[in-house]
């Protein structure tokens, strides 16, 4: 995988690296030319930021795990990046969440922007069960091995009165007219209050630019010119609620 760094600071590595995944057909640069890294530097924090040419190739061959682990990952541990977080748009957001299937604790957090959750058909099952709360995985053999019958189990972990310190912290947001909402919402009901954004509009950037701005006011990222020995962080802050194919009806 191709890769993009840029500094919060020119001239020290920070601790904390923030890997962004773009959606289908999207440019990893598009991250930049929309605000999203300026957003990071404007609120001076010390996160420097991976831009990941993840391109829906990785989605048709399912590699995308092993590659972002190997290629991106992996080596940026070794660089000495001791926090590391996963920020994915539509698809991309479906790539950070079953990374974290296929590698669990590999990351120290994730923010999904307007992400493709699966099919719409399993998550009509789930609402019809009364949501995440009262619904029960199947058992036994199931029709099929697509990601999302393992994505929706996963997400009933953060149901748990106390979490496993495993599991890292995902942060949510979708615009309420995305064509993905149904999904979102049933998602946004298992997470905290304070990790849930939502926003007027639909699939595009101008929502997705407006929910990372309001989730990076509250994500406990490091700030620069504080010691990092003191490992100082901004803790967040009361926040308003404002198969073999890749999967169908991604546009990005």
């Amino acid at each position: 995988m191709k890769t993009h760094l840029q500094s919060a600071n020119d001239n020290e590595r920070s601790d904390t690296l923030l890997i962004f995944l773009p959606g289908a057909y999207l440019k990893p640069e598009e991250f930049e030319r929309e605000g999203f890294i300026s957003a990071v530097r404007e609120r001076h924090l010390a996160a420097d930021a991976l831009l990941v040419d993840a391109d829906v190739s990785y989605y048709y061959d399912q590699t995308l795990s092993e590659r972002l682990h190997a290629d991106v990952i992996e080596p940026q541990r070794a660089k000495g990046y001791t926090s590391i977080w996963l920020v994915g748009i539509s698809i991309g957001g479906f790539g950070a969440l079953i990374h974290e299937l296929a590698r669990p604790g590999s990351v120290d957090g994730i923010v999904a922007l307007a992400p493709y959750l699966g099919r719409r058909v399993l998550g009509a099952e789930i609402k019809k069960a009364g949501g995440l709360r009262a619904w029960q995985a199947p058992t036994g053999p199931q029709p099929d091995e697509e990601p999302d019958r393992k994505l929706w189990p996963f997400f009933q972990q953060y149901l748990a009165p106390k979490p496993s310190q495993d599991l890292p912290p995902l942060y949510l947001g979708f615009g309420l007219a995305d064509r993905f909402a149904s999904n979102h919402k049933l998602l946004a009901d298992a997470l905290p209050p304070g990790r849930v954004f939502t926003t007027e509009g639909g699939h595009d950037w101008p929502e997705w630019r407006q929910l990372w701005r309001n989730v990076l006011d509250v994500l406990p990222l490091p700030s620069l010119g504080r010691a990092r020995q003191q490992s100082a962080t901004r803790f967040p802050a009361a926040a308003s609620r404002a198969s073999s194919a890749m999967p169908s009806a991604i546009a990005a």
